[in-house]
Parts: C-alpha cells; sequence; structure tokens
C-alpha cells in the first residue's frame, strides 16, 4: 500500500472514530484536527457517504443510520440487508418523478430513501431523521420533516404536532417500514407512538406500499396499524412464509417479490 493510500486510510478512520463518539463532525472542525484542507474533508465525507458510514449534513456529516431497527443499533450486523436492498430497488422502481411520498422510519425505508435519490422532482414528507438527512440535499427535491417530540434512539418524529402537520397533506404514495404483517394479525409495529402516524399516513396517501423481508411475515408486533386489505401493497423478498402470504392475498394485499 502506497504511503498516500496509508495516510487517506489513517485519515478516514480517524473521522469515523470521531463520528462514533460525538454523532456528528463538521468540515470547518475536522480540518483544523486533521491537518487538511476543507475540500480535502468533503472529499473523504463524500467517499465515506458512499460506503454507507456517515450522511452528509450542511456543514458536516452525522453517523448513518442505516442500521437502525427496531432496537438494532448501527454497530450491529442488520439482519436481512441483502434482501431489504433488493425490496428498496423494487419500491423505488415503482415511483415516478414528481410523485409526492409519505415515508416513515426504519431500516428498509432508510434503504429506500438511498434509492431515491435516482429520482427527480420528489416531494417527500417524513418522520425519520435519517430519512430526511439522506435526501434533504437534493436539489430537486423537496422535503418536509415532521416537528414535534423526538424518540433519539430509533430516530424518529412523533406526537401531536407531528400529527397535525401531516394531516395537511396528501401523498400519491405511503411507503411503511413495519416490524409485522399476517392475514389475520393486519400490520402491526412495535411503536405506538409513530402508530398513529402511520396511520395518517395510509389516509392520506393513494397508494401504500408495505416494505417487509421475509422475517416480518407472519410476526405481529405490538401494536396494529391496520388490517390487511386491497389498499395495500406488499413488496417482500421471495422467502415468505407462502400460506400466510397466499392468505394475504385473499384478503385483497397485492404482493410483489422483489
Amino acid at each position: 500500500m502506497s504511503e498516500g493510500k496509508l495516510k487517506i486510510d489513517k485519515r478516514r478512520s480517524r473521522i469515523l472514530e470521531l463520528l462514533k463518539q460525538n454523532g456528528k463532525v463538521y468540515v470547518t472542525e475536522l480540518a483544523e484536527l486533521l491537518g487538511v484542507t476543507s475540500v480535502t474533508v468533503r472529499y473523504d465525507l463524500d467517499a465515506l457517504e458512499r460506503d454507507g458510514y456517515l450522511v452528509r449534513m450542511k456543514g458536516g456529516a452525522v453517523y448513518s443510520n442505516r442500521n437502525l431497527d427496531t432496537g438494532v443499533s448501527a454497530e450491529v450486523e442488520v439482519p436481512f440487508v441483502k434482501e431489504k436492498e433488493e425490496i428498496a430497488v423494487a419500491i423505488s422502481k415503482m415511483i415516478k418523478d414528481g410523485d409526492t411520498v409519505f415515508i416513515n422510519s426504519g431500516t428498509t425505508t432508510q434503504l429506500v430513501a438511498a434509492e431515491l435519490k435516482k429520482h427527480n422532482h420528489l416531494n417527500i414528507v417524513t418522520n425519520s431523521i435519517s430519512v430526511a438527512l439522506t435526501l434533504g440535499a437534493i436539489a430537486s427535491f423537496r422535503l418536509i420533516l415532521l416537528g414535534g417530540e423526538v424518540n433519539v434512539k430509533y430516530g424518529f418524529t412523533y406526537g401531536g404536532e407531528a400529527q397535525e402537520k401531516l394531516s395537511r397533506y396528501h401523498a400519491d404514495w405511503a411507503i411503511l417500514s413495519v416490524d409485522g404483517i399476517g392475514a389475520e394479525s393486519g400490520i402491526t409495529t412495535y411503536h405506538a407512538e409513530e402508530s398513529i402516524l402511520d396511520r395518517i399516513m395510509i389516509e392520506r396517501s393513494a397508494q401504500v406500499i408495505v416494505a417487509a423481508d421475509s422475517s416480518k411475515i407472519g410476526r405481529v408486533g405490538f401494536l396494529r396499524i391496520c388490517p390487511p386489505s386491497e389498499a395495500i401493497t406488499l413488496v417482500t423478498d421471495g422467502a415468505g412464509e407462502e400460506p400466510e402470504l397466499a392468505a394475504l392475498a385473499e384478503r385483497g394485499v397485492k404482493i410483489i417479490t422483489a
């Protein structure tokens, strides 16, 4: 390995150490600390974002929430990540330039957000901080992060203020990451405070996409969001429980395999 390459790797490793310690870093502070120019720091941050380690923000970056999902920390390997990425690609292909999209929080919707970068002129309304950070810098996008109380552990907003603001909008699509979906149990989540926002997103959208890998099929979460119906399109991987998927289809759920 060349000396130049070694210096770059050491510098970027130091940036990642600071991100893990503080949750965010700033270009000017990094430039001074590392003894390089701001241009070099921005180049490093761009490269680390492409590798999924961080999300760029104005003037710096924050530690990536890509691995955030129902209690899984960013330092733990995400289960079914390959399947979730395939689901995200399939969902992105369903969205058209100019659409308005509601997005809730979760690992799968974070991956969907990354895929949506390929589009132009989308209107995004979300309560997910990581989704907002992922898409906020896209020049052609209009992005609205719902205000209100903040669940710091899981990175989303909720509460009366968020509900009131969300109720002002209509969307072409609601894209929901959930903790379980079943023919009898319906669509469920572990986050009671977010479930109300999920319901509003469903009510005020022309089409609803549930993004759920095979581990979520037949699983029952703490709180029911809504029953299965013809208003729901489930996008999942090909390893789901066939009897459960058949039962969902009988209840009108459209099923797309990524």
